[in-house]
């Protein structure tokens, strides 16, 4: 690797020798994974749309649904394959999927058929979205070590977030010529090359951390159900637990205030599906800075607890704008800020976090975490809104009701911060 390529990543990441090999390929590989969801996303809310915001508490529910459906899967291929064929494995029954969904949609259903297909988009991809990049940073907890995780996660993950940059541009330049449905073919090109990356990724680390390559060939074990028993076990994964409902909690008021807002907005389905678009470019344009030279900076001299209280504090405050100002620039605002801070700050910092348990809980509990508990929460949460809604709050109450919710969410941010700090300390790490 040419020496000028070297010094240009070290002034923003601490490098050690041999990472420099792994830390690019951990960026190929989060690029193209993150690319090829960021060309669908766009679709699938503009599909949620079609459904109706008023039915979104259905589509977050059948997304639980299909969440528990898909964990027992997931866990009989842990429990049954080598750690290194994971990826691959998951990634190519998802290769499949897509295919699949692009030969539905050529058939192009009117009326009701149509809503049917678009709820089941929506599902899918948010299905999709939640286990291939849980699958990803449970790889990366087993590949690097905690002290690695703190400097170079950072810039790893700004090779998400510059997938996430160009995969919104493809859909805006695509959708007319080629057709909404044909991009999907162009997302699945992208998830093959992050499978590639991934296996190759697996073989660099090797090098530098003996402990990944005398396990690679490991096969976990276990039950499929291990995680949730492992989290229903672990104070510091029911920890974690709690940490994600909270913030499912807030995603999931913001996304159908979103929806109710952009509805109102806008009523052509291209303007829509553009609007989102726009809204993703402005996420990343805002993440990959603060990834690449922020990220590794602000985890290793402020701390996890930091990290993982900067975003329910920046959501208490986009809360309180919206009580002010239910309108659309008051959205794409807390949207693009919040979830640049998410992107940048918080989920870097929960990978971190799992760099300090055992392989099941890596594997297993991790994926249930963000999985299960994820779409359960987003579930649970999405009839709670559509409650407010029944009994007459509007957009403002709601936003009110939220701030304490917000409050909670950074004292727990802050206590599994102090918790995260004893565990390393307890385990040398």
């Amino acid at each position: 690797m040419p020496s000028v390529v070297t010094q240009l990543i070290g002034r923003a990441v601490e490098l050690r020798d041999g990472e420099l090999r792994a830390l690019l390929l951990g960026f190929g590989y989060f690029f193209c994974l993150l690319c090829s969801y960021y060309i669908l996303r766009p679709l699938r809310d503009e599909m949620a749309l079609q459904v109706g915001y008023e039915h979104f508490q259905l589509l977050f529910t059948g997304t639980f649904f299909a969440m528990l459906l898909a964990l027992p899967l997931y866990g009989w291929l842990v429990g049954h394959f080598p750690k290194r064929r994971i990826v691959p494995i998951a990634n190519l029954f998802f290769v499949a999927n897509i295919i699949g969904f692009w030969l539905l949609l050529l058939i192009n259903p009117e009326g009701a058929a149509r809503k049917y297909v678009a709820g089941g988009f929506f599902i899918w991809v948010s299905v999709y979205n939640l286990f291939v990049v849980s699958i990803f940073w449970s790889l990366l907890a087993d590949l690097f070590r905690e002290e690695q995780g703190k400097r170079l996660f950072g810039f790893i993950a700004a090779g998400g977030t510059a997938g996430a940059l160009l995969g919104p541009m493809i859909t805006i330049q695509l959708a007319e010529p080629l057709g909404p449905v044909h991009l999907l073919l162009i997302s699945t090109a992208f998830l093959l090359l992050a499978t590639y990356f991934a296996s190759a990724m697996g073989r660099s680390a090797a090098e530098f951390n003996k402990d990944s390559a005398k396990t690679k060939d490991q096969v976990i074990g276990g039950n499929p159900f291990a995680g949730a028993i492992e989290t229903m076990r672990s104070p510091f994964l029911l920890m974690i637990a709690l940490y994600i409902l909270l913030l499912t909690a807030t995603n999931t008021v913001l996304y159908f205030q979103q929806g109710e807002i952009v509805s109102k907005a806008f009523t052509d389905s291209a303007e829509r599906t553009r609007f989102f678009a726009t809204i993703d470019l402005i996420v990343s344009l805002l993440t990959i800075g603060i990834q690449i030279f922020g990220t590794g900076r602000i985890l290793t001299k402020l701390g996890l607890g930091f990290a993982l209280v900067a975003l329910p504090v920046i959501t208490l405050f986009g809360f309180a704008a919206l009580m002010v100002s239910p309108v659309l620039g008051i959205v794409v605002a807390v949207q693009s800020i919040r979830r640049a801070s998410d992107f940048a700050l918080a989920i870097p910092a929960r990978g971190v976090l799992f760099t300090t348990v055992d392989e099941e809980a890596k594997y297993k509990a991790r994926n249930f975490l963000d999985t299960v508990v994820f779409r359960g929460g987003d579930a649970a949460f999405g009839w709670v809104y559509h409650g407010f809604k029944a009994t007459g709050l509007d957009l403002t109450s709601i936003a009110a009701i939220c701030l304490p919710i917000s409050a909670l969410w950074a004292f727990g941010g802050h206590r599994l911060g102090k918790a995260h700090q004893k565990r390393v300390e307890s385990n040398g790490k």
